[in-house]
């Protein structure tokens, strides 16, 4: 695991501390991983709203499964 330094604003540090404070996470790294996450979630539901506007898979699932495979 690697360790980095990052600037913050103020108010970035203030919305950290208080996370912390309040026990809603352990310590400032888990917040900023957590942050993290979220926008590694965030950024996968976007590609897959982005994909459900392409070319619609209808069928029995594993056919299809089968025929992605075989691509």
């Amino acid at each position: 695991m690697s360790t980095l330094s990052v600037p913050l604003p103020p108010n970035l540090e203030e919305f950290i501390n208080q996370q912390v404070k309040s026990g809603r996470s352990p310590n400032k790294a888990a917040v900023v991983r957590s942050a993290l996450k979220m926008l590694s979630e965030e950024e996968a539901v976007q590609a897959v709203l982005l994909a459900e506007k392409g070319p619609t898979l209808r069928g029995d699932l594993q056919e299809l499964a089968k025929k992605l495979r075989t691509k």
